[in-house]
């Protein structure tokens, strides 16, 4: 037998939208999502849509690309 969670939805309102706003301000400083979602207790994919709803504009994959001097 699995043993089943609590789902975490935020309800549309104030409150989602507070929320999504926050992780929007951390994303756009240089936070990942994967560090978002740790942070919060939430799922990748629950961050990221979060992030979509407040209006967020997604890096590209890879993470930082800056070549290093040897």
């Amino acid at each position: 037998m699995s043993i089943k969670t609590k789902v975490r939805r935020l309800a549309p309102g104030p409150d989602r939208d507070k929320v999504a706003a926050e992780l929007k301000k951390k994303y756009d400083s240089g936070t990942s999502i994967r560090a978002l979602a740790e942070e919060a207790g939430r799922s990748y994919g629950g961050v990221h849509r979060l992030l979509a709803d407040a209006g967020g504009t997604f890096r590209s994959r890879g993470g930082d690309r800056r070549s290093t001097e040897s």
